[in-house]
C-alpha cells in the first residue's frame, strides 16, 4: 500500500514558538539556572551550600517535596567535580541507570536503561524530545534531570520506565564568565568556555563553547574528537513578556569502540546446566588447545575501515507572557541530527572465538539523519475553588519528526536477497579460514591489530579493490511521524497536610515507513498506522511537616508500534516487506503501569535531599510470539525495587550525590520461539514453536544491585577533595539453549529438552574516582581529577550477543579554570 506523504499545517508555528523548560522534573535542591533574576531569592533553593533558582516551570505544578514520583537531579557542580564529558558519564554517578550496547539495528548512541526499562527514545532537551541517536555532551548543560517510573503522562510516547530531562544553560540578568582548559594522560585535551553579558536590565546574551580531543585510555587506537557552541538570547528578563532565542551545535569524530567478544556460543559452550560466558579477556584456552593472554587494550577493528561522524543542530524559541498569577508559554524547536559510521562488532555468532581463537570483523554501517519541528503551548498558574488550592498546567503539543537511514555498501555486490552490502566475508562459511584472515576478515583474538592494511573489494571473494559506497536512494528506509496531543496537571491542596497531585495526557500519534528495497527494484511502498494514547497518573501526598512527606501513586505509559521511528530498538516495529503488511492491523499499543510509594524529606534549610521510593513496574501486553507463530500481545514482565537517594550538604563544606537501587526485573511471559523440524521421509521441514528460554529469567540491561555515591570536603576555604565510589552488579545481556526437535516420517514432532542453558552477560565491578580543587584567588582554580583510580579492568555494556562495551582505563587528568 502506498500512502503519500502529508505536510503539516502546523509548520508555521517553528516561526513563533518557544523555548520551556520541561514539566515537573525539576528538583527542590538542585534545579536549572534562572532566566530572569529574583531579587528578593524567594525561589532560591540551596544545592551543595549555593544559592540557586527554581523557574517557573509549565508543568511544574508542586515542589518535588510534594510530587509522589521518584526524582533525581544532576546538577553541574556534581557534573563538573566528577569530570564527566557526557552525558553516559554523568549518568554513571546515578544508581540505577544501566546501559545498552549498539548492534545491527540498534544505531550507536546514549542507551540508558531506567529500572529495566530502555529510555533511548525518553529523552529531552529543556522539555522537548530529542529523539535521534547520538552522544550527547555536557558543556551547555545545566543539569540533568531522571524522573523514574512509567511517565507518558509528562513526555508522551514510551518512557516505561522514567525520562530523562536536559537543562541548558540560559542566558541570565548579570555579566560573568568562565573558561577551563585540561589535559591528561591519553593526551587527554579540553577546553570549555561559558560567557554571559547583560546587555541591559532586561536582556543578555550568552554562548557556551568546548574543544574536546583525546585517545581512551587503556585501549588500542580509540580516539574522540569534537567541538560545539551554544550561543541563546534573551530580552524582557524581569518584564511580563519575555523572547528567548537559542541554537546548539555538535560535531563528532571518533573511532568507535565495540569491545570484546563473549568466549562461548550455545553450540559450543563446555558442560551442561546453566552455563555463563562472559567477554573473552585475560587468560584464554581455545577448544583446540589454544592459549594466551586478551588484553584489555585489545581492539578489534580497523583503522583504515571503521569512522564515525556526526552533527546536531537545534534551533529553539520560547516566548512567554505572565497575566497575573497565569502565564502562558510557548515553545517551537527545530532540530537535524545526522551521524555516519563503520565500526567493527567483534563477531562470535559462528563459535569462532573459543572453536579456533579468531574474531570475525562484522562491519556495522549506517549514515542518517533526522529532522523534527516540535511545538508546545503551555498554560500554567493557581486559582482556590473554596478551600481548595490548586496549582495547574495545562497545554497542547504538534510535532512533526523524520528520520531516514542507509548503509555502505560496495556497489554491485549482493546478497542472497538482492540487497547490496558491504565485503566483509559475511558470505564465506567458515566465517574465519586462511582466507578471510589473510584479508584481515578477521583477527586472532589475541594478537589484533587495528592497522592491518585492510582493502575493500568487489566481492568477499575478489581481487579487485572497490570503494565503499552509500546505498542506494531506494534501499534506504524513512519513517515520519506526526503527534498532536493535549495534556493537564492539578496539584490539589486539600488540606495543608494532604495533598491530591493528577495528571493526564492524550496522544495522537501516526507513523509512516518507507522499507528500503533491493538493489534492483524499481518500485516501494509505505505502511501507515495511526495510534490513540491515553495515559494518566494520580498520587496522594501526607505532610507529616512542611519538609518532609509521604506518597502513593500510580502512573501508566504506552508504547506505540514504531515510536523511535528506527532511531533505537524497536520491539514493536511496523512491517517492513509486502509479505508481512498483514500484521500491519494486528499491531498494538504495549502499555506499562507502575506502582509507587515513598518518602522524601527536604532538611537542614533545604540543604540536604533524602528520597526512599518503593515500586512495581508491569508490563502485560508486551509483543511477542504466540504458540501459533503468530505476532501476540501477551508477553509479560514485573520489575519491583527500592531505591533511596541524598543530595545536598551533610555538614558545612560536606557534600554529597548518590544513592542505591535493587531491582527484582523478571521476564514473566517472554511468549514463544520457532524450533526448526528438519524433514524426514514423507514429512516436510517444518518448524515448531516452543515457549521462549528467556521466561523467567532476569531482565537483560539490568543490575540487581547499584551504589554510587560523589562526595566533596571543602578542608579550607581554598582547598577540597572528593571522590567517587560506583557498585554495579553483574548484567545479563541475553540467554539461548540448545532444544532441538524432530519428527517422524508420520509427521509427529518430539521437543528434545535443552541439555544446557548460555547467559551471556558481563560481572560486577567497583570504580573509585579521586578529585582535588585548590582556588588560588576567587577567579583561578586548579583541579585534578582521576577517573579509574585503581584502574580497574570493568564492562559498562552488555548486548543480547556478540560483546560487551569495555570502559576506559585510569585517565588523570588537571584543569585550570579562570573566572571573570
Amino acid at each position: 500500500m502506498s500512502h503519500a506523504v502529508r505536510k503539516p499545517a502546523y509548520l508555521a508555528l517553528s516561526c513563533v514558538g518557544a523555548f520551556a523548560s520541561f514539566p515537573a522534573f525539576a528538583n527542590d535542591v538542585a534545579p536549572p539556572p534562572a532566566n530572569d533574576e529574583d531579587p528578593d531569592r524567594k525561589a532560591d533553593i540551596i544545592v551543595n551550600g549555593i544559592h540557586e533558582r527554581r523557574p517557573a516551570d509549565p508543568k511544574l505544578v508542586a515542589p518535588i517535596v510534594d510530587t509522589p514520583k521518584s526524582i533525581v537531579v544532576l546538577d553541574k557542580s556534581v557534573i563538573e567535580q566528577t569530570g564527566s564529558t557526557t552525558l553516559q558519564d554523568a549518568l554513571r554517578t546515578v544508581p540505577g541507570i544501566t546501559f545498552g550496547a549498539a548492534e545491527g539495528g540498534n544505531p550507536i548512541g546514549d542507551r540508558p536503561f531506567i529500572r529495566g526499562f530502555d529510555s533511548q527514545g525518553s529523552i529531552y532537551v529543556d522539555g522537548v524530545r530529542d529523539l535521534a541517536s547520538q552522544t550527547r555532551e555536557v558543556f551547555a548543560i545545566d543539569s540533568v534531570q531522571i524522573v523514574r517510573g512509567s511517565d507518558s503522562t509528562l513526555g508522551g510516547r514510551g518512557s516505561a520506565g522514567g525520562t530523562i530531562n536536559i537543562l541548558t544553560k540560559l542566558p541570565q540578568a548579570r555579566t560573568f564568565g568562565s573558561i577551563a582548559g585540561s589535559y591528561g594522560n591519553a593526551d587527554y585535551k579540553r577546553i570549555v568556555g561559558d560567557l554571559n553579558l547583560k546587555l541591559s536590565d532586561t536582556a543578555a546574551f550568552r554562548i557556551e563553547g568546548l574543544w574536546h580531543d583525546q585517545d581512551v585510555a587503556g585501549r588500542d587506537a580509540i580516539y574522540q574528537r569534537r567541538w560545539g557552541v551554544a550561543p541563546s538570547f534573551t530580552i524582557g528578563l524581569g518584564t511580563p513578556t519575555r523572547l528567548t532565542v537559542g541554537y546548539y551545535r555538535l560535531e563528532s569524530h571518533e573511532l568507535p569502540d565495540s569491545g570484546i567478544p563473549y568466549l562461548y556460543t550455545i553450540a559450543n559452550a563446555p558442560g551442561t546446566g546453566a552455563i555463563r560466558t562472559e567477554p573473552a579477556l585475560g587468560q584464554i584456552t581455545t577448544a583446540t588447545g589454544q592459549t594466551g593472554y586478551v588484553a584489555r587494550s585489545t581492539f578489534y577493528g580497523l583503522t583504515s575501515r571503521d569512522f564515525r561522524d556526526s552533527t546536531t543542530d537545534q534551533a529553539t524559541v520560547r516566548v512567554e507572557h505572565d497575566f497575573g498569577g497565569v502565564t502562558l508559554r510557548n515553545t517551537a524547536r527545530f532540530s537535524h541530527d545526522s551521524q555516519a559510521y563503520i565500526y567493527t562488532l567483534p563477531d562470535d555468532s559462528t563459535g569462532n572465538v573459543y572453536g579456533s581463537g579468531q574474531v570475525w570483523r562484522r562491519s556495522n554501517t549506517r549514515y542518517s539523519y533526522t529532522e523534527s519541528i516540535i511545538d508546545q503551548l503551555d498554560l500554567s498558574g493557581s486559582f482556590n475553588t473554596g478551600a481548595i488550592k490548586h496549582d495547574f498546567a495545562v497545554g497542547a503539543e504538534v510535532s512533526w519528526e523524520k528520520a531516514r537511514r542507509g548503509t555502505y555498501v560496495t556497489r554491485g555486490y549482493l546478497n542472497s536477497s538482492g540487497v547490496e552490502i558491504l565485503s566483509n566475508g559475511s558470505t564465506i562459511s567458515p566465517r574465519c579460514n586462511t582466507a578471510t584472515v589473510a584479508r584481515y576478515y578477521c583477527a586472532s583474538i589475541f594478537s589484533a591489530n587495528p592497522n592491518d592494511p585492510w582493502v575493500n573489494y568487489a566481492s568477499d571473494t575478489s581481487s579487485t579493490a572497490s570503494p565503499i559506497v552509500r546505498s542506494l536512494p531506494l534501499e534506504e528506509t524513512q519513517n515520519d511521524a506526526e503527534t498532536q496531543a493535549l495534556y493537564g496537571f492539578d496539584s490539589i491542596t486539600l488540606l495543608p497536610s494532604l495533598i491530591l497531585n493528577v495528571g493526564a495526557r492524550y496522544d495522537r500519534f501516526t507513523s509512516r515507513i518507507t522499507p528500503g528495497q533491493a538493489a534492483n527494484a524499481t518500485t516501494s511502498f509505505r505502511f501507515s498506522r495511526t495510534d490513540e494514547l491515553f495515559n494518566w497518573h494520580a498520587g496522594l501526598v501526607f505532610k507529616p511537616t512542611k519538609e518532609t512527606s509521604l506518597y502513593a501513586s500510580y502512573a501508566t505509559a504506552a508504547t506505540p508500534p514504531n515510536s523511535l521511528l528506527g532511531e533505537g530498538r524497536e520491539d514493536n516495529a511496523l512491517p517492513t516487506t509486502s509479505a508481512t503488511a498483514n500484521v500491519l492491523d494486528s499491531l498494538k499499543v504495549q502499555k506499562t503501569k507502575s506502582y509507587e510509594v515513598g518518602a522524601k524529606a527536604s532538611l537542614f534549610g533545604e540543604k540536604l535531599a533524602l528520597g526512599l521510593a518503593v515500586f512495581q513496574t508491569d508490563i502485560a501486553n508486551a509483543r511477542v510470539t504466540d504458540a501459533n507463530n503468530n505476532i501476540a500481545y501477551l508477553g509479560s514482565t514485573r520489575i519491583r525495587g527500592v531505591e533511596l537517594t541524598a543530595s545536598g550538604t551533610v555538614l558545612p563544606g560536606w557534600t554529597v550525590f548518590g544513592g542505591y537501587t535493587f531491582l527484582d526485573a523478571k521476564i514473566v511471559d517472554g511468549g514463544y520461539t520457532a524450533l526448526t523440524v528438519a524433514a524426514n521421509g514423507a514429512a516436510k521441514a517444518t518448524t515448531v514453536q516452543v515457549p521462549s528460554v528467556n521466561t523467567g529469567k532476569d531482565v537483560p540491561q539490568t543490575a540487581r544491585n547499584s551504589f554510587t555515591l560523589s562526595t566533596n570536603v571543602e578542608l579550607t576555604k581554598r582547598f577540597s577533595l572528593g571522590g567517587g565510589a560506583y557498585y554495579m552488579d553483574k548484567q545479563n545481556g541475553g540467554y539461548a539453549d540448545n532444544r532441538t526437535a524432530t519428527q517422524t516420517s508420520a509427521g509427529v514432532i518430539t521437543v528434545n529438552p535443552a541439555t544446557k542453558i548460555l547467559t551471556r552477560g558481563i560481572p560486577s565491578y567497583w570504580r573509585f574516582d579521586a578529585q582535588a580543587r585548590f582556588k588560588l584567588n576567587d577567579r583561578l582554580e586548579l583541579s585534578v581529577n582521576a577517573q579509574n583510580l585503581t584502574d580497574k579492568v570493568y564492562f559498562t555494556q552488555t548486548y543480547t550477543s556478540h560483546y560487551a562495551s569495555i570502559a576506559p582505563g585510569r585517565t588523570v587528568f588537571g584543569t585550570v579554570k579562570v573566572a571573570f
